[in-house]
């Protein structure tokens, strides 16, 4: 980890410090994220678990898949299942996946990848490891983020995103201590190449040993820092996390994230995924694969996956 980096981050543009008496979020609130299986079988880290939904709006949920180093014959996937009313975002750091849809669609993302796709009024899809990787094992760790869509563009036809990871955009603290990958969104006017429906923005940040970054942050947004890996402290009070925890920050116009001065062996930074959004604040229901406003709509997505209305399972 990471799979798209540069070897000399003082080539790439620079984000601006703020201004000293531009407001820093506070830390709310820094919690663990517990372990769970998803799909067939693969482990996963619930990062938002137990956060109220007020402070993670657009978002909804969003899984660190492994790290984990898979034995040959052991990789695995998420057999066909069903979506409707949101975006689901995978971002593969290490490792390989195949994308398969009911709607004709599908593609391979691998090593710093993003496959962003917008369920919208529904389809089935698959996501699973190749045949080769099946039978080889090798390393798999990504992260799989639902957004939230505003009520406007729920019933939207389905649509997809493939960005390669080198689409992200690149960029650097002023010291050159941070690798900052703008996968969507913006950051202190450079924007990734990520078309988004509801505003957001979506980072992934390398913090060198005892760096610290501070960016600029709409206030319209909310802010959420997860640790991928490694340890540090977040705002300027510096409250402590590391892999595995998220923090929420409280309002203000820039935030703070610092790398301890000494890291794991096996991951030499601080990896952290930064994400912000504009909350949508409507009535939000959530049950299993389908995001909708009310429980009516909920009830018409399950009885329209009944009728094959999302489509059907390609034969082929």
């Amino acid at each position: 980890m990471p799979a798209v980096t540069v070897e000399n981050p003082l080539t790439l543009p620079r984000v601006a410090t703020p201004a000293a008496d531009v407001a820093r979020r506070p830390v709310l609130y820094v919690g663990t994220a517990p372990g769970g299986f998803e799909g067939e079988g693969f482990p996963v880290r619930r990062a938002f678990a137990g956060i109220d939904y007020r402070y993670l709006d657009p978002f909804i949920m969003m899984d660190q898949m492994g790290e984990v180093e898979y034995a040959p014959g052991e990789p695995k996937g998420t057999p066909w299942h069903p979506h409707r009313g949101f975006e689901t975002v995978t971002y593969l750091i290490d490792g390989t996946f195949v994308h398969r849809d009911s709607h004709g669609g599908g593609g391979t993302i691998s090593d710093g990848d993003t496959q962003w796709m917008t369920a919208g009024s529904g389809l089935l899809h698959i996501e699973a490891p190749p045949e080769s990787l099946v039978v080889s094992g090798g390393l798999f760790h990504g992260l799989q983020l639902w957004v939230n869509l505003p009520k406007k563009d729920k019933m939207m036809p389905p649509r997809y995103q493939d960005i390669g990871g080198g689409k992200v955009t690149l960029l650097t603290s002023a010291d050159g201590g941070a690798l900052i990958r703008v996968i969507a969104g913006e950051i202190d006017g450079h924007r990734g190449p990520g078309v988004t429906h509801t505003p957001i923005t979506m980072t992934h940040i390398s913090l060198s040993p005892g760096a610290e970054l501070t960016l600029p942050w709409r206030s319209d947004f909310n802010a959420l820092a997860y640790g991928l890996s490694g340890r540090g402290t977040a705002g300027v009070e510096g409250r402590p996390f590391r892999t595995g925890r998220t923090v929420v920050f409280g309002d203000g116009d820039a935030l703070t994230l610092r790398a301890d001065a000494n890291q794991e062996s096996r991951s030499p930074n601080f990896e952290v995924v930064l994400l912000g959004g504009q909350p949508i604040r409507e009535p939000m229901r959530h049950y299993g694969p389908f995001v909708m406003n009310t429980d009516a709509e909920l009830a018409q997505a399950f009885e329209d996956f009944r009728a094959g209305r999302l489509g059907t399972v390609p034969t082929v």
